[in-house]
């Protein structure tokens, strides 16, 4: 395996190649461009390099440093282990913030599940990043509560839901931007009336209007769907359509026409290290994009994700809270290419 300075150095002097645009094959050759399989390539060999199971290499200056939590799923079975999470990642005094991919309430989003989730972020001692999965909205709640299966909510119940969550976490709207470390971040949530891992047509607009406002800025996307082919079908509805961000299409195009975006930050199929699809070239879409998955946080595991933000490349490590450990087997660093 290269060390990740010499993978770092060579792909340095690749993204430079493809800046300037000496490996595409000339317009008028009938060879097929080489640059997107360097790219492809290089990027798959740079995401699967292992960092050591150290702290970020010193000298590099100090990364900003995200932790990801996957579906907390509030209050659920084992409150007892997702409180230990918290007070481990009170103890990390370098986290600038802390992002929760969707599906924070357990079943519903009833009040009483999004009292609990108040109740438990605030005890968290870090800036937290909140944002809808389709649990926290999309059903409607059965009456009795012990009534099993989920029905998709009337429309007026899904925005009454959706109001809920933007009372109890403080925020103007359920989707929103930070800039932090020279990164944009965009915090999307799922709010569609038909599709519980869809994205509506207001929130796409400002989807579409951040990306153009920001191409040169290197983006990372949080929401609560993966995006679609980038994982195995580990479960049955993986990579169904309700197990991937919609309008697939939609999305698609967006995120073709920016390369500015780097990695795509999800939760929903509760993917756990253990499976081989967690870190994977399988990750990769269309060629660019590194798809990171979290887990949920119902198991008697639970693991969070670590950004650290460089301004050249974002590294990605897992801490195991059961065993208190990180678990440096699925380190990865993501280069992120120079701005243009």
């Amino acid at each position: 395996m290269h060390s990740l300075n010499s993978i770092a150095t060579i792909a340095a002097r690749v993204f430079e190649a493809l800046r300037t645009g000496w490996c595409w094959a000339a317009p008028d050759s009938g060879a097929r461009p080489v640059a997107p399989l360097v790219a492809a390539v290089l990027l798959a060999l740079t995401v699967l390099s292992g960092c050591g199971a150290g702290h970020p290499p010193a000298g590099t200056g100090a990364p900003v440093h995200l932790v990801v939590l996957g579906d907390p799923h509030l209050p659920g079975d084992n409150l007892v282990a997702k409180q230990a999470v918290l007070e481990r990642i009170n103890t990390w005094r370098d986290v600038a913030l802390v992002v929760a991919v969707g599906d924070i309430t357990e079943n519903y989003g009833t009040d009483k599940e999004y009292a609990a989730a108040a109740t438990y972020f605030r005890n968290l001692r870090h800036p937290l990043a909140p944002i809808v999965g389709n649990h926290d909205y999309y059903y409607q709640t059965p009456y009795p509560l012990v009534a099993q299966g989920y029905i998709r909510a009337p429309f007026i119940f899904q925005q009454a839901k959706l109001a809920k969550f933007r009372q109890t976490f403080g925020l103007d709207q359920h989707y929103f931007k930070r800039e932090i470390g020279g990164y944009l971040l965009l915090f999307l949530s799922t709010d569609h009336d038909r599709f519980g891992t869809g994205v509506g047509e207001a929130q796409l607009e400002w989807l579409r209007i951040q990306l153009l406002r920001h191409r040169n800025q290197p983006t990372i996307i949080f929401a609560h769907p993966p995006l679609q082919g980038t994982q195995t079908r580990f479960r049955h509805y993986v990579n169904g359509p309700n197990a991937v961000v919609q309008p697939e299409a939609w999305i698609h195009t967006l995120l073709i026409t920016n390369p500015q975006v780097v990695l795509w930050v999800s939760g929903h199929t509760h993917t756990p290290p253990t499976e081989a699809s967690y870190s994977s070239f399988i990750n990769i879409y269309a060629g660019r994009i590194i798809n990171i998955h979290n887990d949920s946080m119902k198991g008697d595991t639970i693991w969070s994700n670590s950004l650290y933000l460089y301004p050249d490349r974002v590294q990605v490590r897992t801490f195991n809270h059961r065993e208190n450990r990180w678990q440096a087997e699925f380190d990865r660093t993501i280069l992120v290419p120079p701005r243009r």
